[in-house]
This record gives C-alpha cells, structure tokens and sequence, in this order.
C-alpha cells in the first residue's frame, strides 16, 4: 500500500515497512499460519474504520454514531454464518487465543476440568497446556498421538474422557497434518456430557472451500482465527448452536473485550466474500495438493514426516536423521529465502526451543499461484539447505537464495504485485 504519509512523518517506520514488503515479495514463505491477503483486505485494515469505538453488538451498542459500523458487523456474521453453515457467529474476538478464552468463560468456572491435545503432540497453548492461563485455572488433562503413527488414536481419548470427565474437549491444533475427525470426538464427547470445540484456525480455509470435513455438524462451538488459509485479517471467530449463542457473546463482551477493531471486522467481512467466491474452492484444494506433492518429495528424499505425510495444509518434518536440530536449519533456510519454523515432534528429546524439527506449509504459496511442479522444485531448495546447514556451509545457502528471488519473480504475491512490475 502507498506509503507516502508514513514516510513523511515517520521514515523510520516506513523503511522497516518496505522492507518487510519485499521480503514478503521475495522470499517463499512456508510457515503454515501465514498466507498474504488480496489488496482489499489490506485496504480495509487499514481504513478510517479504525477511528471508531463499538462497544456491543449490532443494534445494541452502548455509543453512538453506529450507522455504518452496524451494516458492516452484521455482514461479517452473515457471511460466516453461510460460510460455514451454523446457526450464530461473533466476529468480534481479537484473535485465536482471546476466541479460546472466551469459550473457557462461557462453559467452565476456575478447576473445573478441561481435555485438549499436548503441545509437543500438536495441540495449542490455550488448550489446557501448563504454561498457559489454561493450564493454571482448570484441571488440564493432555492427550496426544500413537508414537507408531503420529496420529490421534480416539480410543485413548475416550478412556481419558471417562476416567477424567471433562466439561470440555478440544479437538484441533497447531501441528497436526492429519484430517480430524470430528465425528469420532462428538461422540465422545456426548458420552461423557462435555462440550465439544473444534479449534480450526489452521484450516478454515480448508474447511470453507470443501478441501478439510467441517465440524459443523458435530462441534458445539468452532473456534477460529481468520487469517491463515481463509486469508483474512489477524481475527478470530466463534461460531455456534444457536442455543449457546447467549453465553458465547456475553463471554466476548463485556466477559473479556471491550470495544471491537471495527476495521479488522470489515476486513474479515471482505475475506469471508472472497472465500465464498467460485475461485476459492480450488485454492483449498490446490493447497492440500501443494502439500502432498512436497511432503512426497520429501519423503523421496529420505526425510521423516510426522504421521507419514498429510492430508492437509501441514508438514511436521523430523530431522534427527538429518543430524541437524530444526532451530538451526530453519535459520539456515531462512537465509536462503525460505521462511518456516522449528518445531518440536511428538516425542521430541530436545528441548521446546531448540527442538529436533521443522514445520512448513503451503497456504502462502498456492496464493501465489504456485502449483505442483514448483513444490518439487522447493523440496530440492529445503533439501539442499539442510544439508548445508548440517555442514555450516554458506555457498549452497547464497545460491538457493539467487534462486528462489529468480522464482518468486514470476509468482507476483498478493496484495504485492506492484513490486513484481
């Protein structure tokens, strides 16, 4: 976006922008929660939208001069209500985790007992894990994969939900490449008479676009950022039965927020249209067939995936083989222009913050229109640097770098395409 204004007043603050701007255009970015959003979100965000104070919902507000903010929250929720087939959805939530919180406040009170999955296993903070407000309010029981599989085995889930009898049971995740069933986790669920939230921030662009099953009909509450691969704004959603509609907006506001970002909200409202257009449907698949074709290539090449491959968005990959830790390879790659994060593995002998692997996706490379044949290329590029990084050896690391610029050029990023002219 024009920088003209910020340059006059603050060219500090503008430069780093810039440079942010051309690393986003240069650089293939493989961590599976980023992705770019198109030129109208960008505009939105950052709209006169941003001046405005909203405290309530629409029509119930507690300022006023509401006339337009009104229309426009109302159309986000409409949006997302189609879009995911549920009775009621708050869009108002500041991102995923305050979306979580909100759940906790709506359904439980301090100690009672909660199930989530591990974080090392592929779970998220918020769901009951120790460091986190979570973990330290409620009685946090963990479960996680078959060391086997890598995968999810339901059976110990139920055995842990009758033993432990949670008020609630998450399913979702921040690393898991595997198709959740949540089918399988209602049941459970309804068994042990708790209340089943689906956390599908990593892939509710999947589910929107029909390429990842929905918890609509399963979940009691689904639970959501809107960024990532619906590519939105950073936001978040609660979607639920109508009949616990009452308790999740009050658990918003006034329970933990105040006034909502009105301009993230239209935002969201933008990305929710997009998502319902006829393109979007073929980009949720295109990502999934993005991943299977790299994580193949991958697996070619000797490398060990969690779970032995994915069936989404996802790539959990364990370089104990490699003989390099995933810190050091993830900041070797980076140097060569291909951004993903370390992360731990389940079962992983080292520590969370220099664990033994990596994690990447391809949400942010299908948007750049990048197809099958480029993953195979970016699996040799990963291939390569890991190996350098193994050896601490730079000169593979600069020529990778000179390859991907050379690549990227013909794949303008959304949102970015003027720096591709």
């Amino acid at each position: 976006m024009p920088l003209d204004a910020i340059s006059r007043i603050d060219p500090e603050i503008a430069h780093l922008i810039a440079d942010e701007e051309r690393r986003q255009a240069e650089k293939i970015r493989l961590i599976p929660s980023e992705n770019y959003v198109s030129s109208a979100v960008l505009e939105a965000t950052g709209s006169v939208l941003t001046n405005k104070y909203s405290e309530g919902y629409p029509g119930k507000r507690y300022y006023e001069g509401q006339q337009f903010i009104d229309p426009i929250e109302t159309l986000a929720i409409e949006r997302a209500k189609a879009l995911f087939s549920v009775d009621h959805a708050n869009v108002q939530p500041y991102s995923g985790s305050p979306a979580n919180l909100a759940v906790y406040l709506a359904f439980c009170k301090p100690g009672d007992t909660i199930m989530g999955m591990a974080l090392p296993a592929g779970g998220h903070l918020t769901h009951g894990w120790n460091v986190s407000i979570t973990g330290k309010f409620f009685k946090s029981v963990a479960y996680g994969v078959r060391k086997e599989t890598g995968r999810v085995d339901l059976d110990e889930v139920r055995a842990l939900a009758l033993e432990h009898r949670p008020k609630l049971l998450w399913c979702g995740g921040t690393a898991i490449p595997r198709t959740i069933d949540f089918a399988g986790f209602a049941a459970i669920a309804k068994e042990v008479g708790a209340v089943l939230v689906a956390d599908i921030a990593h892939i509710a662009g999947l589910v929107a676009g029909g390429a990842h099953p929905s918890p609509a009909a399963h979940a009691d509450v689904i639970s959501t950022t809107t960024h990532k691969t619906l590519r939105g704004p950073r936001g978040g959603m609660l979607m639920c039965r109508a009949a616990h509609a009452p308790a999740i907006d009050k658990a918003v506001f006034p329970g933990l927020q105040g006034g909502p970002h009105n301009h993230t909200t239209a935002a969201i409202a933008v990305a929710l249209k997009e998502a319902a257009g006829d393109g979007f449907k073929a980009y949720a698949h295109q990502i999934v067939k993005n991943a299977r074709a790299l994580g193949d290539e991958l697996l070619a090449r000797g490398y060990d995936l969690v779970s032995g491959g994915t069936d989404n968005h996802l790539l959990l990959v364990d370089l104990t083989k490699q003989g390099v830790p995933g810190k050091k390879a993830a900041r070797a790659l980076d140097r060569a222009g291909l951004v993903l994060n370390y992360n731990t593995v389940p079962f992983d002998p080292r520590k969370p913050f220099d664990p033994s692997g990596v994690r990447l996706g391809t949400p942010a490379v299908t948007s750049r229109g990048m197809k099958e044949p480029e993953m195979k290329q970016i699996a040799r590029w990963l291939d390569e640097g890991i190996r350098a990084a193994a050896r601490d050896d730079e000169g593979p690391i600069e020529t990778i770098l000179g390859e991907v610029r050379e690549l990227t050029k013909g794949f303008p990023a959304p949102g970015l395409e003027r720096l591709a002219r």
